[in-house]
């Protein structure tokens, strides 16, 4: 499954080669399908793949209908930038078991299939657990199945995350 390219820099990170397979977590290539769906909450212009956006837009736009307010914290990420996004928080002192409780390992980030979304709303900080208690998330819970989107990392998953109400997938 893993490059030799790949192999070297999950000896680099201290990410065992066999980590994937014990979390139950699949294998993503990036996404080469992706189209624009707009800013995140910063800003920076986020993708998805042509699929996924298309729901994307639809259940966004039937919460707007509903008056709720939901935006994207990030899109697509590639596996260079999950790469990154590890090496700055090993940097930070960040241990790498602790890093792998909320971040996926390059090649297996369900972001890099262009079919990831963290959601956020207006008022509340951004990825945090207490994005559960908002009208966002329980709007989400009744309703993002109709749009093929569902949240996979509920408490106790068997992927080994920490519970994230903000992560959900389009399927």
């Amino acid at each position: 499954m893993l490059s030799n390219d790949q192999i070297k820099i999950y000896n680099k990170l201290g990410i065992p080669l066999d980590y994937g397979e014990k979390n139950n977590l699949v294998f993503y290539n990036d996404a080469i399908d992706l189209v624009d769906v707009g800013p995140n909450i910063i800003g920076n212009r986020q993708k998805l793949t042509r699929e996924a956006a298309l729901h994307w837009f639809r259940l966004n736009e039937a919460a707007e209908n509903d008056q709720i307010s939901l935006m994207i914290v990030s899109g697509f990420r590639s596996f260079d930038y999950q790469v990154n996004l590890i090496l700055r928080k090993l940097e930070r002192g960040i241990a790498i078991d602790d890093i792998l409780k909320v971040n996926a390992p390059p090649g297996f980030s369900q972001h890099h299939a262009g079919i990831a979304v963290d959601v956020a709303t207006k008022g509340q900080a951004p990825l945090i657990e207490e994005f559960e208690n908002t009208i966002a998330f329980e709007w989400l819970k009744n309703n993002a199945n109709s749009y093929n989107f569902h949240m996979p990392y509920e408490k106790n998953n068997i992927y080994g995350f920490v519970y994230e109400p903000w992560h959900w997938i389009f399927n």
